[in-house]
């Protein structure tokens, strides 16, 4: 133990370490890295710092780091696109961090049991909420979502192309074409872009897009830039009479006030579950769900885990997995897509939090995060130097230009003030999100923020 490793961290003692490598017939790890290119190998000095002995030696420096961090609890935030600053009720958080739910991934029969009910509630509130038979458990994100949506579609309707908004959350961009690529030609998914006009799908120009080779249009209601696709009832009109799915993506916060996907005519809707109560967690920790009619041609197409209610021949109810096979837990490399399992715990999170709601909750938390949203974009909007891009149809985001003024210097700016200003879309234009959390106050004191930084 000169090294100062400890023996309860894996493969760490030189000990451990010879001891693996003879169960393995090898007198040196090399060979277990053959297949690493050359090219991507680090030949060099990581340059570490030398190894913390103690506990609280490695308690003060990871404080040390932390403190470091301007973290949206002690800053006024009004940063959004994809990860949105939510109250989360204390309650949720009480009844995600118990042990029957915290720690276990499987669990045993009695503890399945209970944990299959609170994913049976979050599934079928979440439905109801959706006006949708059938919903998965989540996945990582709003981009996975998207992307194992895209290859139902696919699968569905055997076709290969996807149109997308031109504008649309370069990180779930990201994971969508990640999703669409593949090593076979054959398999892959081709992407292309809708114009958009004053923020929203340009109706005139999709019938051009529209043919027999896409599989399915995707929109989101509201989209990346805040704005409610008033279009989308005529979108959705427009994919069907051409073949194609129509995946929508949604807030799930707005559906108190808006009408459902399904409402709309999607197919197939997606969208985040973190403004289901759970934090922003640093921008990690988050969930995506998928969910559709119940038919059996959508049914057969999920890559997700299903959760069903069934009576026993007693004549109790019983929860449980159906369809696990076509799952890439039930049969590996053979599922429809692969899957993890790290975000379930959120579906607890949104379970609680959607039960404390209700309907009239529901409409109650849309109503405060859009008037709320409004009265932000109006009063921002009369600070000398800023530009409102749309004064009307969005619901808690919204573009704000700085002419002449560079995001970059803006939010710097507003930093020093105690703000965190908009998401930079463009050089000269921020998305500002403001939700139920913002009060007059807050609006009051970044509308001053920006009119001292831009005088």
């Amino acid at each position: 133990m000169s090294n100062g490793t400890h023996p309860f961290m894996p493969n760490s003692p030189p000990a451990l370490k010879a001891e693996l490598l003879a169960e393995l017939g090898l007198t040196d790890a090399e060979p277990l890295f053959a297949q690493i290119p050359e090219a991507h190998r680090f030949r060099g000095d990581l340059g570490q710092p030398p190894a913390l002995a103690d506990e609280v030696s490695l308690r003060r420096h990871l404080r040390s780091l932390i403190a470091r961090n301007r973290s949206a609890e002690d800053t006024l935030c009004f940063l959004g696109g994809g990860i949105w600053p939510h109250h989360v009720p204390a309650v949720v958080d009480e009844i995600v961090g118990r042990s029957e739910f915290l720690t276990p991934v499987w669990g045993t029969p009695s503890s399945d049991f209970g944990r299959n009910q609170a994913w049976f509630e979050f599934t079928s509130q979440l439905g109801s909420l959706l006006e949708m038979p059938l919903v998965g458990l989540t996945v990582y994100s709003w981009g996975a979502a998207l992307g194992h949506a895209a290859r139902m579609a696919a699968r569905i309707t055997g076709r290969r192309t996807l149109l997308v908004p031109a504008a649309l959350c370069p990180e779930r961009r990201l994971v969508l074409e990640g999703y669409a690529a593949s090593a076979d030609p054959a398999a892959a998914i081709t992407i292309i872009d809708m114009p958009m006009a004053q923020g929203r799908i340009d109706l005139a120009a999709l019938p051009a897009l529209l043919g027999r080779h896409v599989a399915a249009v995707y929109i989101e209601n509201p989209n990346w830039l805040g704005r409610f696709e008033t279009d989308a009832a005529a979108i959705a009109a427009q994919a069907r009479a051409a073949g194609a799915e129509t995946i929508i993506g949604v807030d799930p916060a707005s559906l108190g006030l808006v009408a459902s996907p399904a409402a709309l005519g999607a197919d197939i809707a997606i969208g985040s579950i973190q403004p289901l109560g759970i934090h922003m967690n640093a921008g990690g920790g988050l969930g995506g769900f998928i969910a559709s009619s119940d038919d059996t041609a959508h049914a057969a197409e999920y890559p997700t885990l299903l959760n069903s209610i069934a009576e026993t021949v007693d004549g109790r109810m019983s929860f449980g997995m159906m369809r696990f096979h076509q799952s890439s837990y039930g049969s590996r490399e053979d599922g429809k897509d692969w899957t993890g399992n790290s975000t379930y715990l959120w579906a607890v999170a949104a379970a609680a939090y959607m039960a404390l709601l209700g309907p009239q909750g529901f409409h109650d938390l849309g109503s405060a995060i859009i008037g709320r949203a409004h009265t932000a974009a109006r009063t921002f909007a009369a600070v000398p130097g800023v530009k409102l891009r749309w004064a009307d149809g969005f619901f808690k985001e919204f573009v704000l230009e700085y002419p002449g003024r560079s995001v970059t210097q803006v939010n710097a700016a507003l930093l020093a003030h105690g703000v965190f200003g908009g998401l930079e879309i463009e050089p000269h234009a921020a998305l500002w999100c403001v939700t139920e959390i913002h009060s007059a106050d807050d609006i009051a004191a970044a509308a001053a923020a920006l009119a001292e930084v831009l005088a």
